[in-house]
Formats: structure tokens, C-alpha cells, sequence
């Protein structure tokens, strides 16, 4: 599906930029989630509500999940418009103590968004070894430790 790669000499990997590659990673791969996320007309901090909501039913009210994915977030978001769209399509509902849970309409939601979000997956993962894939998560993980950033996965 993609573009036939050339072969290059290991030492004319090594001195690439990384930053060059891994930023051209980052806005392909977002660009294509987010692009099959608009359309279900859900951004990426929808998704994600709609699973820290389905996965923890309850759990999450709207100042705690706010304050949980602001760190991931590159839109400047406003988080409590991302609940009130949910709520006012009727697949996030919250409870008496504030808790967040999906209703079966944003369950439904959330799986036609998860199926989406799987092709892209797929498509990125097209002819990548798994191990060279883990190999490359645990470089990036690295790199990130290295500059002071936080290199464990998400919790």
C-alpha cells in the first residue's frame, strides 16, 4: 500500500535526524486518526473521554479526566465543551456525584470510532515486524528519558 522504501547503508540511518522522522510520524499518523475520527465529527480528545469513560464507568469526573489528558493534548481544548457535545448527543451521561460513564449510544459510538481508529493502526503497522515495532517504542521511550521527559507508558 505504501510507497516502495530504498535500502540505505546502516551508517546512512544512523546519521538521520530523528526529530525530522519522528516529527513526520507524528503529523502522518495523527492526521490520519484524526481524519477518520472527524468522520464520526469526534476529535481525539472525544476518544479519548469516550474511553477513560467506558473504561472506568463512574470513575472520572469532568475536572479529573480534564486534568488527565490535558498533558496529550496539542489543540489548546476545552474539555468541558468535548462533555457537554457528548452529553448533548446523548452517549456520555454523569452521575449524581459527577462520575462519567457512556451511555449505550456512546458505547455504539465509541466502537465505530475504535474500528476507524484500527485501519489506521493497521495501515501504519503494514509491514513492520512486531519486534521492530517494540524495538522502536522502547528507542522513542529512551530518547524521551533522555531529555527529561517521562519514557513509561501511560497509566
Amino acid at each position: 500500500m505504501g510507497v516502495e522504501l530504498k535500502e540505505y547503508a546502516p551508517q546512512e540511518l544512523a546519521a538521520q535526524p530523528v526529530g525530522a522522522w519522528t516529527g513526520t510520524a507524528c503529523r502522518l499518523v495523527v492526521g490520519a486518526i484524526r481524519a477518520q475520527l472527524a468522520v464520526e465529527d469526534l476529535t481525539q480528545p472525544h476518544w479519548w473521554t469516550l474511553n477513560h469513560a467506558a473504561g472506568a464507568p463512574g470513575r472520572w469526573t469532568r475536572a479529573a479526566l480534564a486534568e488527565r489528558l490535558a498533558p496529550w493534548d496539542d489543540l489548546g481544548t476545552d474539555f468541558d465543551r468535548v462533555f457537554d457535545d457528548l452529553a448533548a448527543r446523548g452517549w456520555l451521561a454523569e452521575d449524581a456525584a459527577g462520575g462519567l460513564a457512556l451511555t449505550a449510544a456512546g458505547e455504539a459510538g465509541r466502537l465505530r470510532a475504535k474500528e476507524r481508529n484500527l485501519r489506521v493502526h493497521r495501515q501504519v503497522h503494514e509491514g513492520v515486524d512486531p519486534e521492530d515495532f517494540v524495538t522502536t517504542i522502547n528507542v522513542l521511550r529512551r530518547m524521551v528519558a533522555n531529555l527529561g521527559g517521562d519514557g513509561n507508558l501511560p497509566g
